[in-house]
């Protein structure tokens, strides 16, 4: 039998400071937020007495989180101190990965025919150059405007109207920009009788459900462009994105049609921290009572907990990548 383990350590002002007692740990990451977040839940005393973290933990101070068994630990998370609260006797140290750098407001700026990537490098210039930029989502916007903005604004405004995935990988200090559901993870098996406890998966079909994306933009001279992908008549979803370019409200229609309508999970699974995985990784299905179902889908989110009852993943799959199992 395993027995969990786990690290967490803090840096402030150089100090470093490692959690002895812990009673329980969260760790969330979705492709749906612009960051992972954890939470870290300690007694408000211990025999009576205050636990005291002043001068050893603050609002800013570097956390890292390692999580495994017997020993044998793998960084889960790493990035800020946002808050520390004191809720129902307990105190709750709420992180948020490097996206916590980007609360600070950056200098105005237009950007005319412009690529994602460009606002997304210039984004970087303002908070911190030394992150690098990984985008392959080629939308253009006709006019982008920041003015007295914070970069958590700016990233806000890039997934609301070019419904891309942006998230963060706060160790190698990069900033991520894909299209939805890119596949740029590991592969991760699971089954339903080995490794999975347990499940309120639903398969959606969706081959009778019809849907109509209706894209809204305009130009910088203030004309208007209508375009819809998908089934006249369906479940019309409609969205309005700003001043993006023509050409690129295709693809992000195209985009939200597959979203909307390819077959996939609803719900989500339960397991251990082994295998690990993480949000953008293809999990492969299996279930040997109905060996014909099995499939690759996309993991879309994953919260991780920790605490005197043990480690658990929930796990939550989104479209079916492929029926080859």
């Amino acid at each position: 039998m395993l027995n969990i383990d786990w690290n967490i350590e803090f840096k402030t002002n150089g100090s470093r400071y490692r959690l002895a007692l812990l009673a329980e740990c969260s760790i969330t990451k979705s492709v749906n937020n612009l960051s992972d977040t954890a939470v870290i839940t300690l007694p408000e005393s211990i025999m009576n007495e205050p636990l005291n973290l002043e001068n050893k933990i603050r609002r800013g101070s570097e956390v890292l989180i390692e999580l495994g068994y017997d020993g044998n630990l793998y960084p889960e998370f790493k990035g800020y101190v946002r808050d520390i609260v004191n809720v129902d006797s307990s105190i709750k140290i709420m992180c948020e990965d490097a996206l916590f750098l980007f609360r600070k407001s950056i200098g105005d700026k237009q950007f005319k025919q412009a690529k994602i990537t460009s606002v997304a490098q210039y984004l970087l210039s303002e908070i911190d150059p030394s992150f690098g930029l990984e985008c392959d989502y080629g939308i253009k916007y006709d006019k982008f405007t920041i003015h007295k903005a914070t970069g958590l604004d700016v990233l806000k405004k890039l997934q609301q109207e070019t419904k891309a995935s942006i998230y963060f990988d706060t160790e190698k200090k990069i900033l991520h920009i894909h299209p939805p559901y890119k596949k740029v993870g590991k592969k991760v098996y699971y089954s339903m009788q080995k490794n999975i406890e347990s499940s309120s998966l639903e398969f959606k079909n969706r081959y009778d459900t019809k849907f109509e994306i209706e894209v809204e933009g305009t130009d910088s001279k203030g004309n208007t462009y209508k375009f819809s992908e998908g089934v006249t008549g369906g479940n019309k979803i409609h969205l309005n994105l700003g001043t993006i370019d023509p050409s690129s409200m295709r693809e992000i229609a195209k985009n939200e049609l597959q979203k909307y309508s390819a077959p996939g999970y609803e719900g989500s699974f339960t397991t251990w921290l082994i295998p690990r995985v993480e949000p953008t990784d293809s999990i492969r299905i299996k279930d040997e009572d109905y060996p014909e179902k099995t499939a690759w889908y996309y993991c879309v989110s994953v919260t991780t907990t920790i605490s005197s009852s043990g480690g658990v993943r929930e796990v939550k799959p989104g479209i079916r990548l492929s029926s080859n199992g």
